[in-house]
């Protein structure tokens, strides 16, 4: 668990280590891919300077940003599989490397 600022007070992610390393799950940290690619912040905001910042931390945690799981994209249905194909749109793996 890994305290930072921005979205709300207390906010937190995680980072897991898994078969291809560690991932971090940041949850409302970054509530989209778009959102710490382009370096806007989600449109709410406790403290815009800290949700700046704790895009950084997120970076420092991972070991690339394919590592970076964010809380709210539809993207990371799209670019993980499922473990099994009954689970397909409910859950996805991410221990393995997304598709794209």
């Amino acid at each position: 668990m890994h305290p930072v600022g921005g979205h709300t007070p207390g906010m937190q992610f995680v980072r897991v280590y898994t078969s291809r390393g560690w991932v971090v799950l940041a949850s409302d940290v970054s509530h989209y891919y778009e959102n710490m690619e382009t370096g806007r912040p989600f449109t709410a905001a406790f403290n815009v300077g800290e949700m700046l910042d704790a895009y950084d931390t997120l970076r420092a945690q991972a070991p690339s940003p394919q590592h970076i799981i964010p809380g709210h994209d539809p993207l990371v249905m799209r670019r993980y599989p499922p473990p099994k194909p009954e689970l397909k749109g409910i859950v996805v793996r991410l221990d393995v490397m997304p598709r794209d």
